[in-house]
């Protein structure tokens, strides 16, 4: 028996919604995407373009809380809370403390690691359905150390990562030169995770996907939503010009404003906070990029694109309304030049993004509580391109009633 074909309204024209809008439209879904903008001119718009499928461990570890003390309250720091944002962040960080206790970070970490085998099956079958195959650089990544002290505090996380089959090998000297060169000499050791994947350009990956999704009739319609309204025998969204949008099934993936979304519910509880992330984007030939590089102990990567080099990273908590700070853009870069000294940091363009975060580092994919024709899909912090795919894939499942493709007991709603 086939499954039953819905009218569905997707919330958010972001990466993770484009790919819930394909997957639907695919299995014969009439979907409507709403979006205050254009697909993808939010955060998915100027992210760090990885498909970063091994990075399984939370942000949430007893590692993160030794430094937190001395990284939190440096304002251009790799994690850093604005000191009036504080108030309104406590609960938030009470929560990542207790998702850094070890218990909970294995947990965390083989939910992410299901979580990733699943993006990975889904994004490249995607890619494939969409002839969109060719956007997906397969150079692998190279995370960077400037002491054995740093090198070996990162030592258990692989232990982990190797447990959940993930490929990756150390190098020095000659295999570090040689995987890029023109590193500054201060690097001692790195990690060489041939698994790991960008995209040509995110912007432009996340228009291939939902060309795709146009295909087979998705919509997108402009609007904000306000609330939305479960008076009637089908749930509606009440846009901020009044117009009520009504349909079989609502999917909630605004990122980091889903929450305001959700007023009445118990959902509105969800300690939804966002990760406030800043890049400089280089033009074409700034240096010559192998692969995507990660400085962990600095919060930062620089990722190579079809159209330059993009420098950026770092966490800062101030919220969705405070002015961006882009002397933290301009931190990175500096430091990008001293590790990179052949890099010319002359024309780039400056970018702020809202990464929608959760203090177990896990998304909330799963139906609403109270009812069964709202799913909820946001939170994935900076893996949501890395998991769009996932998360259409289980919407699907949800909306089709079929059993979903993985186990979402460490993702629902009400776990907090």
């Amino acid at each position: 028996m086939s499954a039953p074909s819905r009218d569905v309204l997707v919330i958010g024209a972001g990466i993770v919604g484009v790919n819930i809008a394909a997957l639907l439209s695919e299995k014969g879904h009439r979907v409507r995407v709403l979006d205050p903008e254009d697909v993808a001119e939010m955060t998915s718009r100027g992210n760090a373009a990885a498909l970063a499928f091994s990075d399984i461990m939370p942000l949430a570890s007893p590692k993160i809380m030794w430094k937190a003390p001395r990284w939190l309250f440096d304002p251009l720091g790799p994690l850093s809370i604005r000191p009036a944002y504080l108030p309104k962040l406590a609960p938030w960080l009470a929560r990542f403390a207790l998702s850094s206790r070890p218990e909970r970070v294995e947990a965390s970490a083989a939910a992410q690691a299901a979580m990733m085998d699943l993006a990975a099956k889904e994004t490249f079958a995607l890619a494939d359905r969409a002839d969109i195959a060719g956007m997906i650089r397969h150079d692998g990544s190279l995370e960077l150390y400037e002491s054995e002290t740093e090198y070996e505090a990162t030592l258990p996380g692989w232990d982990r990562r190797a447990k959940a089959g993930i490929e990756f090998r150390h190098v020095r000297g000659a295999d570090l030169a040689d995987l890029q060169p023109g590193l500054a000499k201060r690097f001692v050791a790195g990690t060489f995770v041939p698994g790991w994947k960008t995209v040509s350009d995110p912007r432009d990956y996340a228009l291939a996907v939902w060309r795709h999704a146009e295909k087979f009739g998705a919509k997108l319609e402009r609007g904000k939503v306000a609330r939305l309204d479960f008076s009637g025998q089908k749930p509606a969204a009440i846009l901020t010009d009044g117009q009520t949008l009504i349909a079989e099934r609502i999917v909630v993936a605004a990122g980091a404003w889903s929450t305001r979304l959700l007023a009445g519910t118990k959902a509105a509880r969800i300690p939804l906070d966002t990760e406030r992330g800043y890049n400089t984007t280089l033009p074409k030939g700034a240096f010559d990029l192998k692969r995507q590089l990660i400085f962990s102990g600095h919060g930062f990567v620089i990722t190579p694109l079809d159209n330059g080099v993009r420098v950026g990273g770092a966490v800062e908590f101030a919220g969705l309304d405070a002015a961006p700070n882009y002397e933290r853009s301009r931190i990175m870069l500096d430091k990008a030049r001293h590790f990179l000294p052949g890099l010319d940091p002359a024309g780039g363009t400056q970018w702020m993004g809202f990464r929608p975060s959760l203090p177990d580092s896990l998304p909330v994919l799963s139906r609403l509580p109270e009812r069964d024709d709202i799913v909820l899909a946001f939170g994935n912090g900076h893996l949501g391109l890395t998991q769009a795919a996932a998360m259409g894939r289980v919407v699907s499942d949800l909306i089709g009633d079929k059993t979903p493709a993985i186990n979402l007991a460490p993702f629902r709603a009400d776990r907090f």
